[in-house]
């Protein structure tokens, strides 16, 4: 690793955490802006009461007191502070609890993704313009216009109310296999075209024509040259796509009841647990920041030809 990559990663690495500053900076005085308070709920809460409970969680200091304390504990003690509404736990704790079903149905929807979109864009680019290239692109669009919400309930319906095969509950046993359907379908459509597309330029390629020129076996011209140069823009989008696919999963883990981050995220926001609201888009968003940091790093391993700046 030369001095210029060594440099590159320094650099990416500083502008990841100053991104992640920004963010935690703007979601803290966004909420804080936001009418109304947590406490607004509490049955018959009297003025004293409120502020009682203001003085308890450290609400009744000043905004930028508050903000120098808050990112203090995320930094010192990766501590989001306590949860409002779930009493007696901490924001950590519920994120931590929660991320054990959303990052293993994530990792599962991503390998799926990736292994399927990668065979179906090779066979599609291999047979172009056959009926089976035809009905890749037909499926591929289709599950990549459709919004992740519709093709969980499209399913939902066709194999828990139709069909009775799935359970509705993501908690239940086997439940977890539709979510992890409807998280991997965009995704491997989007790696089936992007493999397609990439592989039909490579195919291109004079290099290819040599090979063939010289009478390289076909399959090793295949896996050995053209998949191989054609997976540059999969890895490029495989670290970002990882990230999507959890922080898309808080609509679907709703729509399943899977007990994962998604489904706290969306009880926060109706419950204005505003500090597990501030975790959780703090945590996803630097999950986000980080898969694209090692995707760009990534890229560079894969294909030293390329010059960073």
């Amino acid at each position: 690793m030369n001095s210029k990559t060594v440099a590159y990663i320094i650099k990416r690495i500083i502008l990841a955490i100053v991104t992640v500053w920004v963010v935690i900076t703007v979601t803290f005085f966004v909420m804080h802006a936001v009418p109304g308070g947590p406490f607004l709920g509490e049955k018959a809460i009297s003025e004293a009461a409120q502020k009682a409970l203001e003085a308890k969680y450290g609400l009744d200091k000043p905004l930028f007191v508050q903000y120098v304390t808050y990112l203090k504990d995320i930094v010192t003690k990766f501590d989001f502070g306590p949860s409002l509404k779930q009493r007696g736990r901490t924001v950590t704790d519920v994120i931590f609890d929660g991320m054990k079903t959303s990052a293993f149905i994530g990792l599962v929807a991503a390998v799926i993704a990736l292994i399927s979109g990668i065979v179906l864009g090779a066979v599609a680019a291999l047979r172009r313009n056959t009926i089976m290239d035809r009905i890749v692109m037909v499926l591929t669009t289709a599950f990549v216009s459709m919004p992740g919400f519709i093709m969980g309930s499209l399913l939902l319906i066709l194999f828990t109310v139709k069909f009775h095969i799935f359970p509705a509950n993501g908690a239940a046993s086997g439940g977890l296999i539709l979510p992890i359907i409807t998280l991997s379908l965009s995704p491997m459509a989007y790696i089936t075209r992007l493999t397609r597309s990439s592989m039909l330029d490579v195919l291109g390629q004079d290099y290819i024509r040599t090979a063939k020129a010289k009478g390289v076996p076909y399959l090793k011209i295949i896996f050995g040259h053209a998949l191989k140069n054609s997976l540059l823009p999969v890895i490029t989008y495989f670290g970002p796509m990882l990230a999507y696919i959890v922080t898309g999963s808080l609509v679907v883990e709703q729509i399943f009841a899977v007990p994962g981050i998604g489904r706290a995220f969306i009880t926060s926001i109706t419950g204005r647990d505003y500090p597990m609201i501030m975790g959780t888009t703090i945590i996803l968003a630097t999950l986000i920041v980080i898969m694209n940091l090692v995707s760009d790093i990534m890229y560079k391993i894969v294909d030293p030809r390329i010059t960073l700046e």
